[in-house]
């Protein structure tokens, strides 16, 4: 399968077995270690289960799961979610495997008209953050310009003063 930086993600899982289930599992399989893509459990989503990167960016895309119906939405993808997906139903008696998913997110332009590097950027949002960024950094550099300018200019004006500036006169007529 084959996704734009920006895009949302179906990955396709269905179970074998109608009957109610304990457990579903989404990993990928380069991150099985650090956590899980997608985890329920109990009639519940448990994210503190899942990888930091996907919190908050997968659900089911049928959260009734009719007729076995386990596939999960991953939103905003980048090409960091490159990689192979698998989904894992677990019953009382075990699990099944269900289905793998290969996914390459190809660097280009999103659909938002960002950048190439499959990041965040590019959005609306995101432009106007660059934006405001830039523009802190232009009042900044402004600011450090004027600043600088400031202290030249006094150090100019002490110079120019003589060290030894002419006694005052002090003839008061005797």
């Amino acid at each position: 399968m084959k996704a734009k930086p920006g895009d949302d993600v179906v990955l396709q899982c269905r179970s074998l077995r109608v009957s109610a289930f304990t457990v579903l599992k989404w990993i990928r399989m380069d991150l099985n270690s650090e956590g899980y893509i997608f985890f329920f459990r109990e009639n519940r989503v448990y994210e503190n289960y899942q990888h930091p990167s996907y919190r908050g960016r997968v659900e089911l895309k049928d959260p009734e799961m009719k007729d076995g119906d386990v596939s999960v939405i991953l939103k905003n993808v980048t090409v960091n979610d490159t990689g192979t997906y698998e989904c894992y139903v677990g019953y009382r008696t075990g699990s099944e495997f269900n289905n793998t998913i290969n996914l390459t997110v190809e660097p280009g332009t999103n659909k938002d008209g960002g950048d190439k590097n499959g990041g965040k950027s590019g959005g609306h949002k995101d432009r106007n953050s660059r934006g405001h960024i830039g523009l802190a950094v232009g009042l900044s550099v402004t600011v450090l310009v004027l600043v600088l300018g400031f202290m030249f200019f006094i150090k100019l004006k002490r110079t120019r003063q003589s060290p030894n500036p002419a006694p005052a006169d002090s003839s008061d007529g005797s």
